[in-house]
């Protein structure tokens, strides 16, 4: 994938999460499917006040979440390098699917989550770093450091006066796609989720699609 595909479907992997997380947020109560830094601060809270029931689903949260960065880090470790990307997309589509499916079968909030977090976890394994600014994740803390960071080196002129731009539109990206799923999920409830199943689902298609166009090239390629 070359760098422009690997910059616009980062940014778009990362509104994606930024949609997932606040549709999860308003669902549960303010717990989270991509955001696991919160969920562990609810975790110890609710610890400290010895409140044990309410601990379980940021724990399911957090277990889903370790899970989905397992298999999906292990499907773009076992495939070939050029399929990881299309491969762990469809499964994440795959996953939300899922998630939509036992949420409207059943009113059991856990279950559904369970199948969100373990999705939000795989992304992670698409794109976990594009050179320049973090893209494709579901947090953004590491990008808001990043972007105060190359600010402070553009004021002082001690690097590229530009350079912060990636980090912001990474920012941007998750803020504005909190925005749409917060919204859309005031408007259609749980059928909100097909918008992310599509956009991932659709992405894995379009990435299998440049892999199948480069590989004859790659083959005819005469060896060194």
């Amino acid at each position: 994938m070359k760098r422009p595909w690997q910059l616009g479907t980062g940014l778009l992997l990362t509104g994606l999460a930024g949609y997932v997380d606040a549709l999860g947020f308003v669902r549960l109560g303010g717990l989270y499917t991509s955001f696991m830094s919160g969920n562990t601060t609810q975790l110890a809270v609710l610890g400290a006040q010895v409140e044990l029931h309410r601990m379980v689903l940021p724990a399911i949260l957090i277990f889903a979440f370790l899970t989905g960065s397992v298999l999906g880090s292990g499907l773009a470790i076992l495939v070939p390098a050029r399929w990881a990307t299309p491969t762990v997309l469809g499964y994440e589509a795959l996953l939300i699917l899922a998630g939509l499916g036992l949420g409207l079968a059943s009113p059991e909030l856990g279950l559904a989550a369970f199948f969100i977090a373990v999705a939000m976890g795989s992304q992670n394994a698409v794109l976990t770093q594009v050179t320049g600014f973090r893209a494709g994740t579901t947090f953004v803390t590491g990008a808001l450091f990043s972007l105060g960071q190359k600010i402070a080196q553009a004021l002082t002129r001690t690097g590229n006066p530009l350079g912060w731009i990636g980090d912001a539109l990474v920012w941007v990206s998750l803020l504005v796609g909190a925005l749409m799923g917060a919204h859309a999920y005031q408007q259609f409830g749980l059928y909100a989720l097909i918008t992310p199943a599509a956009i991932s689902g659709g992405l894995a298609l379009i990435t299998a699609l440049l892999v199948l166009r480069t590989a004859p090239r790659a083959a005819n390629v005469p060896p060194r």
